[in-house]
């Protein structure tokens, strides 16, 4: 039997996202900010109650902000996998796409599914700073790497080589300003100074991917080892029909976790980008 009363799917663009509740035709817009969030609240403070579950989609990073404010305030929020509310979407024959569309959807698929539907659990009170520096860890990394590929170029001046030397050294500098400050933030969670130290007992794990683990996959932990390699992209998918014993292939995890078999022993490990 559901817990739940009231349904709201909210559907994440980078600049705005657009808020549907179930059983109604009434689709609002918001801006993806501090102010649009508040706004938001304060139009659905009567609706969003112990009996209220929103359903957000995952958009690239862009749904943080407003995930972590709605745990914040206490409210029950489902975090949805695109891949399953797409098909959700198909099931049902639709094939136009628009911004309402997909929020009336959303809603719709926490009324139908909610049962099944696990509640986002923020890992700290500082999971979206700690994200954006992750983030922002990562955009330097892919900088860093195109300056050392264009300083290495056969064709290129001394002066280009040179103004490639000196960028280079002020993203290295940037990037380990970064990691110092996510270690910091998770030194001063003991929570996740745990988590942290029980990653680092496996092989090839340091202190850069522990913390990436960490954020990025706050999964860890509340989830069996199977469904956490399936999250990462590492488990096989079966392939069978009737007496057919297909390939089994490993499907695309989570986007910014990579999986890497590790050379020396037959153990799957991860990576992150």
């Amino acid at each position: 039997m559901s817990f739940y009363k009231n349904f709201i799917g909210i559907d994440i663009g980078k600049f705005n996202f657009v808020t549907s509740i179930h059983e109604s035709n009434k689709v609002c817009e918001y801006e993806n900010n501090a102010t649009g969030i508040a706004k938001f609240i304060s139009d659905h403070k009567k609706l969003l109650k112990a009996d209220t579950l929103c359903v957000l989609e995952t958009t690239g990073g862009c749904e943080m902000l407003l995930l972590l404010t709605l745990c914040n305030y206490n409210y029950k929020v489902h975090r949805s996998d695109n891949r399953k509310v797409k098909s959700f979407i198909r099931s049902y024959g639709n094939t136009a796409k628009t911004d309402a569309l997909d929020a009336k959807a959303l809603a719709l698929y926490g009324f139908e599914r909610n049962e099944k539907l696990a509640l986002y659990e923020p890992i700290s009170k500082r999971a979206y700073e700690l994200y954006q520096l992750v983030q922002r860890r990562q955009d330097l990394k892919r900088t860093l790497v195109a300056e050392k590929n264009r300083r290495q170029a056969a064709a290129i001046s001394d002066f280009v080589k040179n103004s490639c030397a000196k960028l280079i050294e002020i993203i290295s500098d940037e990037i380990e300003s970064i990691t110092h400050t996510i270690s910091a933030l998770i030194k001063e969670d003991k929570t996740l100074e745990a988590m942290k130290d029980v990653l680092k007992t496996v092989p090839g794990i340091g202190d850069i991917i522990a913390n990436e683990l960490l954020i990025l996959m706050p999964e860890l932990g509340k989830l069996d080892r199977r469904q956490i390699a399936s999250l990462a992209g590492c488990a096989p998918r079966a392939n069978d029909s009737g007496r057919s014993s297909g390939y089994r292939r490993t499907a695309p995890g989570r986007g910014v976790i990579k999986p890497r078999v590790c050379p020396f022993k037959c153990v799957n490990s991860f990576w992150v980008i």
